[in-house]
């Protein structure tokens, strides 16, 4: 386990015993970053998977990157690509409109989004936002998936309010705000303690 998941979880432990307790049961932390790629590769995955399964964005994807001989396209091969051909592998309308429009600004260089790297997290998710169709979700999923933040704590996500249903016991699934204030003891490893709520969803023994 990376010396940083070492420590996160340590501290995870000493703040919240319910928490702690799941750690135990669970084991060793999947959290990995996808260094691999272009950050544009990246986001324009991360719009693939906005609200659909894994499994059926997996598919999405697969089939996307079929039409680029199994390679991650670039902007210039998106654009150059019919929104039908898009269309075809299972993207909405809306979010081929979404990927192109990214590709846009990219070739025209309009965005930094090589920059993201050396930015505090606030200003790559105000940065990411500014594109047409990527929320803060999904900026959240790039700051702990591809940039390897370890305090993000994504409270609109449907999953992780549910894995802290089950965690906690409660009555209803929590409120953005409510998750927010469970999770303050969390800080500063709030990417970790959400990889074991998400790891709780996932575990249905006793639902």
């Amino acid at each position: 386990m990376p010396p940083r998941q070492t420590k996160a979880i340590a501290h995870l432990k000493a703040v919240d015993p319910i928490l702690g307790a799941w750690i135990d049961r669970a084991g060793p932390c999947g959290w990995e970053v996808k260094a691999d790629g272009t950050h544009f590769d990246h986001v324009a995955r991360s719009i693939v998977y906005q609200q659909v399964s894994g499994a059926a964005a997996a598919t999405v994807y697969r089939r996307m990157l079929g039409l680029y001989r199994g390679k991650a396209p670039t902007p210039k091969q998106i654009l150059a690509t019919p929104d039908e051909k898009l269309r075809g592998v299972g993207l909405s309308g809306r979010k081929v409109e979404y990927i192109k429009g990214l590709a846009e600004q990219l070739v025209a260089k309009r965005l930094p989004l090589e920059q993201i790297d050396g930015m505090p997290d606030d200003e790559v998710i105000a940065t990411l936002t500014s594109i047409r169709g990527i929320g803060e979700w999904t900026a959240q999923m790039v700051l702990m998936f591809r940039l390897g933040r370890p305090d993000v704590l994504p409270t609109l996500d449907i999953a992780l309010q549910r894995g802290a249903k089950v965690l906690y016991g409660l009555r209803t699934q929590p409120t953005p705000e409510r998750l927010a204030r469970m999770g303050a003891k969390w800080a500063p490893y709030r990417t970790v303690a959400s990889w074991y709520l998400w790891r709780r969803v996932d575990d249905r023994d006793d639902w």
